[in-house]
């Protein structure tokens, strides 16, 4: 606003100089008014330009307010107080009011009325100028200094709430990013550090009420691995969490994972730890697909879990496991013969009774832009999760926050 006003005074001593220098006594007289004349144009020019750099001197010191208004009296005595340098001595309040508040507007509001009623005495309008005439811009600079203060006001408490604003929305995404975080390791433990250690406790189990030796060897073992196998899924929840964040401009996130024969090796992987009949299947047309890590872990990690929970809940005699590209969407969708799901099962009433595993999934599909769909009928046995990701607006970058509301059906 600052910056409007210097314009504004740019604009009204380049139309007065003409008539100011004109006016002006030869020799000196002109000599003083042409410099006076530079003098304000250029440091009006100055704080247009560079308000940032040097309004804050202007602010700092008001005696260069105060000069400037001296060195455009001349001009006004020269021109007279009926040219456009009229409207420059109005505006020497609006700006105070503006820098300075009320009290600067009312000092060179006073000033400025001041200046003005002695060069109307001194060049007069003749002698038919009334009083009204005489006040005129005297009132005008009083007027502008109370709309300069006033502006001032409103600019400060527009600043204070827009801090607030700020202030509010960073609580509100810090927040938001404490939720998520709490979320992705809620997940990340659920689908293996807990099914591990549930392993392990159903092998303990086992273990004592088992009084063959070579049985008791057998679940010993498991018991070891699967207390290993938690242990380094420990590990790498704790180097997650400390591991530095990757630098904004992507340079590493460039390689791409080949998804496809990843899942058919997830499958065969549980077909061989379960004993369970597991069938992996492409479809579509290509035999390939490259996706961001990210991307590629959320997948694997959404068909393991349908494919564990099929296995623990189900009771199965066989599971399918289905991949392909059609259209640049990326269908997968995974099989049982089970018992299928409960009816009226719904995503909050799992996530009530404490059973995050079909939650944990659609978050996870969330991430990565997919849609989730989890189907259990009476007319097939079983239960399908069928995952449809978009690959046309797939990129190399890290996931995205996971929505609250994932899309499920």
């Amino acid at each position: 606003m600052c910056r409007q006003v210097f314009g504004f005074r740019l604009a009204m001593i380049a139309l007065a100089a003409p008539s100011a220098l004109l006016h002006a006594s030869p020799g000196l007289g002109v000599r003083l008014v042409g410099a006076a004349v530079v003098v304000t144009f250029m440091g009006s020019y100055v704080l247009f330009r560079d308000w940032e750099r040097f309004g804050p001197l202007l602010l700092r010191h008001p005696v260069l307010l105060a000069a400037d208004t001296l060195v455009g009296t001349l001009l006004l005595i020269s021109a007279g107080p009926d040219t456009t340098l009229a409207y420059v001595s109005v505006c020497t309040p609006l700006l105070a009011g503006i820098v300075y508040g009320w009290r600067g507007a009312a000092c060179f509001a006073s000033l400025q009325s001041l200046i003005l009623l002695l060069v109307q005495a001194t060049v007069g309008h003749g002698t038919d100028a009334g009083l009204a005439e005489h006040l005129l811009l005297p009132g005008f600079c009083v007027i502008t200094g109370a709309v300069g203060s006033t502006l001032r006001g409103l600019l400060l408490r527009f600043g204070e709430a827009t801090q607030a604003l700020t202030a509010v929305r960073a609580r509100l995404a810090a927040a938001e990013a404490v939720t998520a975080e709490r979320a992705r390791l809620a997940r990340e433990m659920h689908d293996s550090v807990a099914k591990t250690l549930h392993g392990v406790a159903l092998a303990a189990d086992a273990l004592a009420a088992s009084t063959d030796p070579a049985q008791v060897r057998r679940q010993a073992e498991l018991v070891a691995r699967s207390a290993r196998r938690a242990a380094a899924e420990s590990r790498d929840l704790l180097a997650d969490l400390r591991r530095e964040p990757e630098p904004p401009d992507g340079a590493s996130r460039t390689a791409g994972v080949d998804v496809l024969p990843a899942l058919a090796a997830r499958a065969d992987d549980f077909a061989e730890r379960t004993g369970l009949r597991v069938t992996y299947r492409p479809t579509g047309d290509r035999t390939t697909l490259a996706v961001p890590p990210a991307v590629a872990r959320q997948l694997l990690t959404i068909t393991a879990e349908a494919m564990e929970n099929a296995h623990r809940h189900a009771a199965p005699t066989a599971v399918e496991v289905r991949a392909g590209v059609q259209d640049d969407l990326l269908t997968l969708t995974v099989h049982d013969d089970g018992r299928g799901l409960p009816p009226g099962t719904t995503l909050e009433h799992l996530r009530d009774t404490g059973h995050f595993g079909l939650v944990g999934m659609a978050e996870r599909a969330a991430c990565v832009g997919a849609r989730l769909r989890i189907a259990s009928d009476d007319r097939t046995p079983g239960t399908e999760v069928r995952l449809e990701l978009p690959l046309a607006d797939l990129t190399f970058r890290e996931e995205a926050p996971c929505r609250t509301s994932p899309p499920y059906a």
